[in-house]
């Protein structure tokens, strides 16, 4: 059974930090693409960060871009977003996803979401 479970997630002050971490099980976690989405209320859900299957490239949406880092541990089946500098716009449920695509497969898992929220 696939499962992708955030954890992490809660309330920080403006400025603050916090780490998000996705647990992956009941597929090869290796060969899949990691990313991290967001949705804030009322908005559609947006693409943050990205990593590929073997971590060595990243991709970061701009509002995120100096701000956020995404890594992964592979031994661990694990994906993480570091969330520094945080602004109240970046209050979201964050979501992890996994991808795996080639020309005959396309394979795409949700997570349940964890709730990020920047306020004073």
């Amino acid at each position: 059974q696939v499962q992708l479970v955030e954890s992490g997630g809660g309330l920080v002050q403006p400025g603050g930090s916090l780490r998000v971490s996705c647990a992956a099980s009941g597929f090869t976690f290796s060969n899949y693409a990691m990313s991290w989405y967001r949705q804030a209320p009322g908005k559609e859900r947006e693409l943050v960060a990205a990593i590929t299957s073997a971590g060595i490239s990243t991709y970061y949406a701009d509002s995120v871009k100096g701000r956020f880092t995404i890594s992964r541990d592979n031994a661990k089946n694990t994906v993480y977003l570091q969330m520094n500098s945080l602004k109240p716009e970046d209050t979201a449920v964050y979501y992890c996803n996994a991808r795996y695509k080639d020309y005959k497969w396309d394979y795409t898992y949700w997570g349940q979401g964890t709730q990020v929220t920047v306020s004073s």
